[in-house]
């Protein structure tokens, strides 16, 4: 096994790293369980787990106000957690289930918390990107002061929609954070080989869009280049592209085997750029907890985890009747 590199003690509380430790804990073990409950034929459709990547939304979510909104594809789980949605109602969901936060109607890719200003979970590479722009308009008109955190991957950064809205979110200076997170294989192809430039977030100087890269698998890092993305936003100054570098453990779905990379290339990124593992070496090394506080933590989140899940599979199916709800247009037949 290859030695970990000691990470530098950096300038946060205690409070702090333990917060995005929890957090990251809780989506790693959330999505664990969602892989197992898949396997045992409990969810349905896609599945698209968000192992490796949580250093990218709890960093972002540390920089995030309250009534800031987010829109991301259907790589979600980690997403809706971050934002504070209920365990319970996001695993419900992905079984189908009438305690889920789309009552068992939207799966995996589909789910919403107006509460928690969640817009998705979007199935169609890259169709959040205008959606989040739109987002973003709102705000703009209504002077609030709101940034939207607009995700999408590495993948749908070549879709042209994706440019059509940087146009318009540069001319009309919306607060939008475009973040690219680039776990580098999108579907199954690495970016090496399906694009030409891989410096995605320099494509953005086309349209004079400000951006960086960051490490992704930093969440103190993630957060800190958040908060330059923030608060250019909130001047006024239009919008601004942070490409995340990242790595996803798993492959695209649970149904890809995952054959384009070797076992040892992943293995290597669990050993030695693993987030988790770096903000529990920050934990250890400051003196700001134990082995023992660290597994105390981890069996509270397992039980979080395990609530959530014995939630999901005692809640109902879907009433047929649901079929009938949040339908946008006269479900009666008309008659002359």
């Amino acid at each position: 096994m290859a030695a970990r590199k000691v990470p530098d003690l950096p300038n946060v509380s205690k409070d702090d790293l333990l917060k995005y430790y929890r957090e990251m804990l809780l989506i790693r073990r959330f999505e664990e369980k969602a892989g197992q409950l898949y396997g045992m034929g409990l969810i349905g459709g896609f599945c698209h787990l968000y192992i490796g990547q949580e250093a990218v939304v709890v960093g972002l979510e540390a920089a995030a106000e309250e009534g800031d909104k987010r829109i991301t594809s259907y790589r979600d789980h980690g997403h809706m957690l971050a934002c504070g949605m209920d365990p319970k109602g996001v695993m419900a969901e992905l079984t189908g289930r009438e305690g889920g936060y789309s009552r068992g109607k939207g799966g995996s890719m589909h789910m919403f918390s107006k509460e928690k200003h969640f817009y998705g979970g979007h199935g169609i590479v890259g169709a959040q990107v205008p959606l989040g722009a739109g987002l973003a308009f709102a705000d703009k008109y209504k002077g609030n002061g709101r940034v939207t955190f607009t995700y999408f991957g590495d993948g749908a950064a070549n879709q042209g929609q994706v440019y059509e809205t940087y146009n318009m979110a540069e001319l009309w200076d919306l607060p939008v954070v475009f973040v690219i997170e680039n776990n580098q294989y999108a579907m199954g192809t690495s970016v090496k080989r399906s694009t030409k430039s891989p410096s995605l977030w320099q494509r953005g100087a086309a349209y004079g869009i400000e951006g960086e890269a960051v490490d992704g698998m930093d969440v103190l890092a993630v957060k800190e280049a958040g908060e330059r993305a923030v608060a250019y936003c909130r001047a006024g100054k239009g919008p601004y592209i942070l490409e995340v570098m990242t790595y996803r453990y798993r492959g695209h779905s649970m149904s890809d085997p995952a054959k384009y990379r070797s076992r040892e290339e992943v293995q290597k990124m669990r050993e030695e750029r693993d987030a988790i593992e770096h903000v529990r070496d920050l934990l250890m090394q400051g003196g700001h907890a134990t082995d023992e506080d660290l597994k105390a933590i981890d069996k509270e989140i397992k039980a979080i985890v395990n609530e959530a899940a014995e939630f999901a599979k005692d809640s109902p199916e879907p009433d047929p009747a649901e079929l009938w709800t949040d339908i946008y247009a006269d479900a009666a037949p008309q008659t002359a």
